[in-house]
């Protein structure tokens, strides 16, 4: 196990609580109709992003899909803008116009949120090449749902990464639900992982609620990548509490089933661990409160900022030469 200091916990506490605020207001405000379309929820699922995302460095590359708010936050979009594009302001990280399914932000390596299930599978293996025939140490991370693993793309890129040694990091987070279909009506096993077999690739299968033992796979996949060892599976067992989108009760689940999921927490199970290495309730309690209180202010700012104009529909369409 890593030396993780409990400072660096602490911050991926933060990191998990504000991830959880962040869509518990999201859900209120779509509620509202502050919310253009619809959005998907990741409760539960936050130690995946806080993990992976605390193995990079700024200057990786990350895609993600349409469930990517938990991602995008752990990368470092503020609050205040990620609130303004989901309300369609200005002020958002595409300007208003990208929405819950498109929160892209190269400055910070987001070179991809994909409403087309399994398409930022290829794009990642290309930013990764392209890393590699450059010369870079550039490492590119993948995000993507169980249901990814059927489709053509994601056994066209796990190939080409393999053939070409990309330096690319495959996450799968296997919430066990691809929309509204359990993984065992669409797929002949659950472990994932073994599909890395096929083109010869080093898989593991992880704990996803367990920020520690993502975080732990992820940094040995992305040393590994970072030095020419080609590309890596992981895939990270974890759960969604929420329905597919915000139109979905998800009550083709059973109650039990999420009950045992919600058993097993990750911002509370991190909690637990944080009270073993000597850290009080006050402490856990105070970064809460900061984080409630940034939430509230940052949705409540981007309610306020204004929407596009008409005459912003042909902006950043394409790049011109400067």
């Amino acid at each position: 196990m890593a030396d993780i200091q409990t400072e660096q916990l602490l911050e991926w506490y933060q990191t998990m609580v504000q991830i959880r605020g962040f869509e518990d207001e999201i859900q209120r405000a779509f509620m509202e109709g502050l919310v253009p379309g619809t959005t998907h929820l990741a409760q539960g699922q936050e130690a995946v992003a806080t993990g992976v995302i605390a193995a990079l460095r700024p200057d990786d590359y990350v895609t993600m899909t349409y469930r990517g708010h938990a991602v995008a936050i752990a990368r470092g979009i503020p609050l205040r803008e990620g609130f303004a594009e989901l309300f369609g302001r200005t002020t958002g990280v595409c300007r208003g116009k990208g929405g819950s399914m498109h929160l892209t932000d190269f400055s910070r390596g987001l070179i991809g949120c994909f409403a087309i299930v399994g398409a930022g599978l290829p794009v990642a293996v290309g930013a990764g090449q392209s890393a590699k025939l450059q010369g870079l140490d550039r490492v590119s991370v993948t995000f993507f749902g169980d249901g990814s693993t059927n489709i053509g793309a994601f056994h066209e890129a796990m190939n080409l990464a393999a053939v070409w040694q990309a330096p690319v990091v495959f996450v799968c987070e296997n919430n066990l639900y691809g929309e509204y279909s359990r993984i065992t009506d669409t797929t002949p096993y659950e472990d994932l992982a073994r599909r890395a077999e096929a083109y010869a690739m080093p898989a593991r299968i992880v704990d996803g609620n367990d920020v520690i033992t993502v975080y732990e796979a992820a940094a040995e996949a992305v040393d590994r990548a970072r030095d020419g060892h080609g590309p890596t599976f992981l895939e990270c067992k974890t759960y969604r509490y929420s329905g597919h989108s915000r139109t979905d009760p998800g009550t083709y689940r059973p109650p039990e089933e999420v009950e045992k999921w919600r058993l097993r927490d990750p911002i509370v199970r991190l909690a637990q661990h944080l009270r073993t290495r000597g850290t009080n309730r006050g402490e856990l309690e105070a970064i809460e409160g900061t984080v409630a209180r940034a939430v509230k202010q940052a949705a409540a700012a981007a309610k306020n900022d204004p929407v596009p104009e008409m005459q912003d529909l042909l902006s950043d369409v394409y790049e011109t030469e400067a």
